[in-house]
C-alpha cells in the first residue's frame, strides 16, 4: 500500500542534529543544478525483501546499503556479464580470477563469496526467481548458468537477513528474469574482438491482453588470453506469463551447456617467463542445468497478498583436472604405482525441487501503516557423486599423460533437506519511521550414503537446526537524510564436501575424494549495521554505511599438501570478524553521469589456531602455522576504489571510462601473515567503453579492459613448484616453495553492434 509522506512534522531537536549534515553535503551541488522544476526526480524504487520476488519496501525504507543493477546497466559495454556489473559498480564487491576463465569468477563481497569452485567458503546467497540457485553439493554458484540476457534486475541485500534462510552470511542476490510485458520487442547483438571472443544473444518478447511471452538465448565462445582456457558457452530462457487484476503467473525454463576451460594459479618464477601459460593441462569442467519455475501472485483482498512457487532443477557437471602426485618417489622408475600425478575425474549428478508460499497482510496496526509476511518454504536435493582416479606422467609441455585406466575411488549420494519458516514486519510509528522485525527458523538435514559398498564409515545423518532474528529502525528526519539502524543473525550449515573432508589425517583432492571425517559445526553469523543516505539533487545521491558481521565457528578449507596446493581439508577456525565502511555518491549531472564508491573492509581471524601450511616459509618442522587472533584473511583487500563517468554527446554517443583500485591482499597459507612473499600487490585498472546510436534502432559498441595493460594478479596460494626442470619440465628432485598467482586479463578489447525494434533501450 501506499506509504506515507516524509514531508510531516519532524521533532525539532532531530532537524538540529541532521540538518548541518545535509546542508554541508547538498550546497555545492545545488549550485550546478538548474533549478527543480526542470529536473525529473527518478521513480521510487521497491526493493524485495523475501526470497519470492514481487512484494518489497521502498528502498528509503530498508534499514541496509542495498545496490541494485538493471538490464540497462548490463547492456552497457563496461559490464555485459552479472560478476563484472556487480565488480565496477557495487560497494566492497571485487572479483577473482582464480580459474584464468572469464565464466567462473569468485564474486567477493564485505569478505564473503560466492564461487563456483569447491573449497571457497561460502557466503552469500543467490536466487533466481525465488529459487535458492548454490548447488547443494558444496553450496557453490555456476554463475555460467545464469542467462545473461534473461536478467531484469540484480538486488544485493547486505549483511544476514535470515529471511534468505541458508548461507546468508554476508549478503544475498536476488536476480528477478524479464517477462513480455515489461520488455516487449526484438532485440538482438553480437560482439567480437581479443582472445578470439565471438558472441551473439537474441531476445523477444511481447503481450497481448493478459499474456505475454520471453525468450532469448546467448552464445560465447573465447579460445581465452591463456593457454588452455577456452570457453564455449550456451545459455536459454523462457517465460509464458498471465496477468489479471487479482492474480499473477509466470512459468520460466533455464537452459544452459557449456565447456569451460580453466588454467589454474601458476608459480611466480612461470610468471616472470610467460603470464599466459598453465601449471599442468588439462582442467575442463561440462556443466549443464535445466531448471522449471512457477511463480504465481493472488490477491485474496486489496489488503491481503498471497505469493508462491514451485521449481524443479536438474544439474550435472563432469569436471576433468590434473594434479601432481606429491607421494613420488624420483629414485625409483615413473612406472604404475610411483607416477609424476594423477588426473581426477568427477561426475555430478543434482537433482533438486522445492517450492515456497508467502502470505503478506498490507493492511495498518490499529492506526499505524504495517506490512507483515509469513513465508515457508522447502529445498531438497539429491546428488549422486562419483569420483575416478588415474596415474599420469607430465610431457614436456606440462600435459597429462594418462597411465592405465581410471579407477573408482568415491560413489556416493547426499540429500539435502531444508526447511524454512520466515516472518518479517515492517511497521511504520509515524510517517518519518520504519521499525523491522524478522526472523526465520531452519531446519536442515544433509544425509551422506556410499553406494560403492566399500566405505560405509562414509554413511551419516546430519541435522542443524536454528532460530535467526533480526530488526532494524529506518529514519527519515528530513526529505533529503534518511539514517538507519539494523541487526541479524544468519546460519550456515557444513555442506556435504566439508562433512566428507574434514580430517587433517586424510587431506582431500578438490575435487575431493569422499572419506568418514568429525562432525563440524554450523557458522552463525551476527552483522550490526547503520548508515545515512539521501539526494544532494533529484538526481544525485550519497550514502555512507558502516557495518560488523562476527562469524562464530568459521569454516576454512587449509592446505595440507605443499606439493599440491589444491589438497587440504575443512575445519572450525573458531571466531571471524569483518568489519568495514562503505562510502558512495552517484547521478547524473546535465550530460554527465557518474559514481564514486570506496570500500574499507578489514577482515581478521579472533581465535588463534593451528593450521598446516607446509608452503609457509615460516612453518614448522611438521609443516604449521600458528594463526594469532588481528591476522588477516586472504584474498580480502582492506581498500577498494571504483570511479565511473560517461558522458552524452549529442543525442546518440556516449563514452564512458571506469578505474578499479584496490590495495594489497594476503594469499591462501598465508594465514599467519609472516610470509613476506605470501601477498597480492595493489593495482589499478581502467576501462573505457562507448555507444554510438548511428540509426534508428541500431547501435554501435565497443569496449576496452585495461586500457594500460597493467600486469597484475587477483589471487594466490602458496605451493611447491615441481617444475623447474629444462624448459619447466617435471623434476620432483629441485623443487622449490612458491606463491602460485592467478593472473588477471591483459589489454582487451571488442566491438558490438546491436538491433532494436520496439524494444526497451
Amino acid at each position: 500500500m501506499p506509504r506515507r509522506s516524509s514531508t510531516a512534522r519532524v521533532p525539532v531537536a532531530i532537524r538540529c542534529l541532521f540538518g548541518p549534515i545535509v546542508c554541508s553535503c547538498a550546497l555545492p551541488a545545488f549550485a550546478q543544478q538548474p533549478a527543480a522544476a526542470e529536473v525529473k526526480a527518478p521513480p521510487v524504487q521497491v526493493i524485495s525483501t523475501t526470497p519470492l520476488p514481487g512484494l518489497g519496501l521502498p528502498k528509503d525504507a530498508v534499514p541496509a546499503n542495498v545496490q541494485t543493477g538493471d538490464a540497462e546497466d548490463l547492456r552497457n559495454p563496461a559490464t555485459m556479464t552479472a560478476p563484472q556489473l556487480m565488480d565496477r559498480t557495487f560497494d566492497s564487491v571485487n572479483v577473482n580470477e582464480a580459474q584464468g576463465n572469464p565464466y567462473q569468477p569468485d564474486v567477493n563481497f564485505r569478505g564473503f563469496t560466492a564461487s563456483p569452485l569447491l573449497g571457497t567458503s561460502p557466503g552469500l546467497s543467490v536466487f533466481q526467481d525465488g529459487v535458492r540457485i548454490n548447488e547443494p553439493l558444496g553450496d557453490t554458484v555456476n554463475w555460467d548458468l545464469i542467462p545473461n540476457s534473461a536478467i531484469s534486475t540484480i538486488t544485493l541485500v547486505p549483511g544476514s537477513n535470515p529471511v534468505f534462510g541458508l548461507n546468508t552470511l554476508g549478503g544475498s542476490i536476488a536476480i528477478t528474469t524479464k517477462d513480455g510485458f515489461a520488455f516487449p520487442g526484438l532485440a538482438a547483438q553480437a560482439y567480437g574482438g581479443s582472445f578470439g571472443r565471438a558472441a551473439a544473444d537474441i531476445e523477444f518478447g511481447g503481450a497481448r491482453d493478459r499474456l505475454g511471452y520471453f525468450v532469448t538465448g546467448n552464445a560465447f565462445y573465447e579460445r581465452g588470453w591463456r593457454d588452455n582456457s577456452s570457453s564455449q558457452i550456451r545459455q536459454g530462457f523462457g517465460k509464458l506469463s498471465f496477468r489479471d487484476r487479482d492474480a499473477s503467473v509466470d512459468f520460466s525454463l533455464t537452459g544452459a551447456d557449456n565447456t569451460l576451460n580453466g588454467s589454474q594459479a601458476i608459480p611466480l618464477s612461470f610468471l616472470q617467463q610467460n603470464r599466459e601459460q598453465s601449471y599442468t593441462f588439462p582442467d575442463t569442467f561440462n556443466n549443464q542445468v535445466v531448471m522449471a519455475n512457477l511463480v504465481g501472485k493472488y490477491a485474496l483482498s486489496p489488503l491481503n497478498l498471497l505469493q508462491g512457487n514451485a521449481y524443479y532443477r536438474g544439474f550435472k557437471s563432469k569436471n576433468f583436472s590434473t594434479n601432481v602426485n606429491d607421494g613420488f618417489d624420483p629414485t625409483l622408475p615413473a612406472d604404475p604405482g610411483n607416477t609424476q600425478g594423477q588426473n581426477i575425474a568427477v561426475d555430478v549428478d543434482t537433482n533438486g525441487w522445492g517450492f515456497g508460499v508467502q502470505y503478506s497482510y498490507l493492511g495498518d496496526l490499529g492506526a499505524l501503516p504495517n506490512q507483515l509476511t509469513l513465508g515457508v518454504s522447502l529445498d531438497a536435493a539429491r546428488t549422486d557423486f562419483t569420483q575416478s582416479n588415474q596415474e599420469a606422467n607430465f610431457a614436456p609441455d606440462r600435459s597429462s599423460i594418462p597411465v592405465g585406466p581410471f579407477s573408482v575411488v568415491t560413489q556416493a549420494r547426499t540429500e539435502n533437506t531444508y526447511w524454512g519458516l520466515y516472518v518479517t514486519d515492517t511497521l511504520s510509528p509515524a510517517s518519518w519511521i520504519d521499525v523491522m522485525l524478522a526472523g526465520r527458523y531452519n531446519w536442515a538435514e544433509v544425509k551422506i550414503r556410499d553406494l560403492s559398498g566399500t566405505n560405509p564409515a562414509l554413511d551419516g545423518n546430519n541435522r542443524f537446526s536454528r532460530f535467526n532474528p533480526a530488526a532494524g529502525v529506518t529514519l527519515k528526519p528530513l526529505p533529503a537524510l534518511t539514517a538507519y539502524a539494523s541487526y541479524n543473525e544468519g546460519m550456515r550449515i557444513p555442506t556435504p564436501v566439508e562433512l566428507t573432508c574434514a580430517s587433517p589425517g586424510a587431506p582431500c583432492a578438490l575435487p575431493n575424494a569422499f572419506l568418514a571425517d568429525p562432525p563440524l559445526d554450523p557458522v552463525i553469523a551476527k552483522t550490526w549495521e547503520v548508515g545515512v543516505r539521501g539526494p544532494i539533487t533529484p538526481t544525485v545521491r550519497w550514502h555512507a554505511t558502516a557495518y560488523q558481521t562476527t562469524l562464530q565457528n568459521d569454516i576454512l578449507f587449509v592446505s595440507a599438501s605443499a606439493a599440491a596446493p589444491n589438497t587440504g581439508f575443512f575445519q572450525n577456525v573458531g571466531t571471524t570478524r569483518r568489519r568495514g565502511v562503505e562510502l558512495g555518491i552517484g547521478g547524473t549531472v546535465h550530460r554527465l553521469t557518474f559514481a564514486a564508491s570506496y570500500s574499507y573492509i578489514n577482515a581478521q581471524f579472533r581465535t588463534p589456531f593451528t593450521e598446516s601450511s607446509p608452503s609457509n616459509t615460516t612453518a614448522d618442522a611438521v609443516g604449521d602455522i600458528q594463526v594469532q587472533p588481528g591476522d588477516r584473511l586472504p584474498l580480502i583487500p582492506r581498500n577498494i576504489l571504483k570511479l565511473r563517468v560517461a558522458y552524452l554527446f549529442g543525442e546518440s554517443f556516449t563514452l564512458g571510462a571506469g578505474m578499479y583500485a584496490q590495495d594489497s591482499a594476503f594469499v591462501r597459507g598465508n594465514e599467519n601473515n609472516l610470509d613476506p612473499s605470501g601477498t597480492i600487490s595493489g593495482y589499478a585498472v581502467f576501462n573505457v567503453d562507448a555507444r554510438w546510436k548511428f540509426a534508428p534502432g541500431w547501435e554501435l559498441f565497443g569496449q576496452i579492459n585495461n586500457i594500460f595493460n597493467r600486469k597484475y594478479n587477483s589471487s594466490g596460494v602458496l605451493g611447491t613448484n615441481f617444475f623447474n626442470g629444462p624448459g619447466n619440465t617435471f623434476d620432483a628432485t629441485a623443487t622449490t616453495r612458491e606463491v602460485f598467482y592467478a593472473p588477471a586479463a591483459p589489454f582487451g578489447a571488442w566491438i558490438g553492434i546491436r538491433y532494436a525494434l520496439g524494444a526497451r533501450g
